[in-house]
């Protein structure tokens, strides 16, 4: 697929902004026949792929740090600082960023998941920081993301007496919000696909955590002309927390480009039907939901975000009417699926 060239015109000072280019072009925008016939081929499906967004087996945190590590480019950052949960994909990312553009990483790991299995402890995105060549610490509460935050200001402390020059990026709202400015770039690369395709896309179903993803894909498209529902799906707080997390993040990217905000309160829709048990636990839809998925279209998902975006995906699949097009967010987190064995030799064993 060759390069599109996105307009941002119509996003205020988004262009002049510092942007470190970390994605490989475009992700496609594929069909998915096979989950279709699940449905009786009576509902088209999609995938944006940024899964395979082209860095240290990607997703969608790749074009959220193109903001940020911009911006540490222009403040001649030499180290990168960030937070997450044991498997973030986030953290992972970053320091794989950090690597292509020569640059160190620390990475703090929060304890959001009460997890004892060796695999969670070891595998998947724990073994991929150590293999980057990252130093790691630790933070004992996984639901304190100001005392989070505040802890990577003491790490950077601790590195500047050491003469590095540190960059941190943020995890809870209060910042500027540069992570959700790649997903406006997105809605813009998405609406050009569905044009250049043909296709009608009726609705969008995506992993909705921090908020950067879902309400930089909303804001950019409503920004954009386009009415599509994007639905967001609950992976670590309820309905009733992420609704207005969404609402105040949209509002933060209209103040920070310094243009009115398109998204207004009935555009934020959020379901926490497959959140429980929790943040990085799945239940039975979820699990199942993965292996269907896997089987049906070889896309591997994980039990944390894209396993439970996957589950709401084929709810809404299922009351769709008759001739819709459905796209799912392909939000990555792969190297997670490692990290779950356990939970898959079980899965296994109740869904063969």
């Amino acid at each position: 697929m060759k390069d599109q060239k996105i307009d941002l015109s119509a996003f205020g000072r988004l262009t002049g902004l510092p942007r470190t280019t970390l994605m490989s072009g475009p992700t496609p925008l594929s069909a998915l026949p096979n989950l279709g016939s699940v449905y009786n081929g009576e509902v088209s499906l999609l995938a944006k792929r940024d899964d395979i967004g082209g860095l240290a087996f990607g997703g969608n945190k790749v074009r959220q740090l193109e903001f940020y590590l911009g911006e540490a480019k222009v403040q001649n950052a030499d180290t990168i600082i960030i937070t997450g949960a044991v498997q973030s994909n986030f953290v992972r990312l970053a320091a794989a960023a950090a690597r292509k553009l020569g640059i160190d990483c620390h990475i703090q790991l929060e304890e959001r998941v009460a997890k004892s299995d060796p695999y969670y402890r070891t595998s998947g995105n724990v073994l991929l920081n150590k293999l980057l060549g990252a130093t790691l610490h630790s933070y004992p509460d996984g639901e304190d993301e100001a005392g989070a935050d505040k802890n990577l200001g003491v790490i950077a402390e601790d590195l500047k007496s050491k003469g590095a020059k540190p960059y941190i990026v943020p995890l809870a709202p209060g910042h500027a919000p540069l992570g959700a400015l790649g997903y406006i770039v997105c809605a813009q690369e998405l609406l050009q696909q569905q044009k250049d395709q043909g296709h009608e896309i009726d609705e969008i179903v995506v992993a909705s955590g921090s908020g950067n993803t879902h309400a930089g894909l909303l804001f950019g498209l409503r920004r954009l002309g386009s009415s599509i529902p994007v639905k967001g799906v609950c992976v670590r707080r309820g309905a009733d927390e992420q609704g207005p997390r969404i609402k105040e993040r949209c509002q933060k990217i209209a103040d920070f480009l310094e243009i009115d905000n398109p998204v207004s309160d009935d555009d934020v829709e959020v379901d926490d039907t497959f959140l429980p048990p929790g943040y990085g636990e799945a239940n039975n839809d979820v699990m199942q939901a993965i292996l269907v998925a896997a089987r049906t279209e070889a896309l591997m998902l994980d039990p944390t975000y894209t396993g439970k975006s996957m589950a709401g995906f084929m709810a809404r699949a299922s009351q769709a009417k008759k001739g819709s097009t459905l796209m799912f967010l392909h939000t990555g987190g792969t190297p997670a699926i490692f990290a779950y064995e356990t939970a898959f030799e079980r899965a296994f064993e109740k869904f063969a």
